[in-house]
């Protein structure tokens, strides 16, 4: 038997969590799944401007919590969080180890960087357009699998860093690991996967994004624990969480996040195997207990997906707000006067009438006026100077109407724009890079 812990679900996720089960769990392993196809073209930006930079941002604020934690129980930890710079962020912890008088072995999982192996002429997966016609790349980084943290694990390292891998072969890789499995054993891999899949969003499997009051109530969301893994040698776990965390875990959360962000339940494709989800039985044994089993497999896929970075141009944004009788009409009309100020200079003009219309786009027939509309007002430019005429039109309604507009803001942000595309397999060529602190002794003087 082995015990896994989901511990982050995305980049921002809480802290706490990870501690707690770091501290209670009784944990074998500790995942921390931090990267989206977004964050690491951000943070690969951040490495442009710092060589030294590029890994998560929240990396040293996380690991200052954990490591002592770490050390202290055994727990080895495996993160996606060196993002765009898994090295540097094998530097950073085991000199963070130093400083705290702990002796680790960090090993850095390098080799999803393909920018350098994009061709112009590739086509993208989202609409066959080659890639060129996106303009000037950022990155481009290739969904490594367990065949690349495998050799990681195999040094005894206390804490494994990789940048892009996918997320449920972060947890299928300590299950080979510990268990022996081949990689060519499609019904054990296929099982891990569906494993690492219910447990690499965190919280969502805990009641999180499934909660919905009144509809499908959730206790102490406030204290959301997060999930682990108990499993057995033949890919079967049990999921659970910590006795007096928040949350719930049920057939219903677990159906859910079964089926989050899956296109193919017939073909969930990873680097390591395409998984059949049809197959999967789960069983409730007792309150917060789920059990997982059945995922049958076919063999993994020749190509590996690439998540492409490309500079998008810039976002211009601006905010407004109306309140009180005829609040929707004075911001429909504050919309319209904008729409006629930036047509022709901003193609893509968005509006948003956020408390009528700004998610679905329409108000389904809503007979009840609103008391208070926030107009937000959206388009891209090639240039920073040109995105920036939005927030300044926006601004400018405080006295060139409507009336009793309010709290008036803009922005400008650069856009990274994301595609993807497919590599061979055998493109790839995966590395492990060993970082070791040394444990300080106190010397009696």
């Amino acid at each position: 038997m082995i015990r896994i812990g989901s511990g982050a679900g995305f980049s921002g996720d809480r802290l706490e969590p990870a501690v707690l089960l770091a501290e209670q769990g009784k944990l074998d392993y500790l995942v921390l799944e931090c990267l989206a196809e977004r964050t690491i073209a951000l943070a690969q930006k951040r490495k442009l401007n710092n060589p030294l930079l590029g890994y998560d941002p929240l990396l040293e604020k996380r690991l200052e919590l954990l490591l002592p934690i770490l050390s202290k129980n055994k727990v080895r930890l495996i993160t996606n969080m060196g993002a765009a710079n898994p090295v540097g962020a094998a530097e950073k912890v085991a000199e963070m180890a130093r400083n705290l008088g702990i002796s680790i072995k960090v090993a850095a999982v390098t080799g999803d960087d393909v920018l350098a192996l994009i061709r112009p002429n590739e086509k993208t997966l989202e609409d066959q357009t080659p890639i060129s016609a996106y303009g000037s790349l950022l990155s481009a980084n290739a969904y490594l699998g367990v065949e690349a943290i495998l050799p990681a694990l195999e040094t005894g390292a206390d804490i494994i860093i990789t940048g892009r891998v996918a997320d449920p072969s972060l947890f299928v890789a300590p299950m080979v690991h510990h268990f022996g499995w081949s990689l060519d054993d499609v019904d054990r891999i296929a099982q891990g996967t569906v494993v690492g899949h219910l447990l690499e969003c965190g919280g969502q499997i805990c009641g999180g994004y499934f909660a919905d009051p009144g509809k499908k109530d959730v206790v102490d969301l406030a204290h959301l624990g997060f999930p682990y893994a108990d499993v057995a040698s033949d890919g079967t776990a049990v999921i659970s969480k910590l006795e007096g965390t928040g949350g719930k875990i049920s057939l219903a959360t677990a159906k859910e996040q079964l089926l989050y962000e899956v296109t193919n339940p017939n073909e969930y494709l990873t680097p390591d195997v395409s998984a059949d989800f049809t197959t999967v039985r789960l069983k409730e044994l007792a309150a917060n207990r789920i059990e997982v089993s059945g995922c049958k497999g076919k063999a993994k896929p020749n190509t590996l997906k690439v998540s492409v970075g490309y500079h998008a141009g810039f976002q211009g944004e601006g905010e407004i707000s109306y309140a009180g009788p005829n609040a929707l009409g004075r911001a429909e009309l504050a919309g319209e006067i904008l729409h006629e100020r930036l047509k022709g200079e901003f193609p893509e003009l968005r509006l948003d009438y956020i408390g009528s219309s700004s998610v679905h786009r329409t108000n389904f027939g809503a007979l009840e006026e609103p008391y208070e509309i926030r107009l937000r007002v959206v388009g891209k430019a090639e240039t920073k100077e040109a995105a920036e005429k939005i927030g300044e039109e926006v601004e400018a309604l405080y006295t060139n109407g409507p009336a009793a507009g309010g709290g008036a803001r803009k922005y400008t942000n650069e856009v990274v724009g994301i595609v993807s595309t497919l590599i061979p397999r055998s493109n790839i060529k995966a590395s492990v890079n060993i970082r070791e602190s040394v444990k300080y002794e106190e010397k009696i003087i």
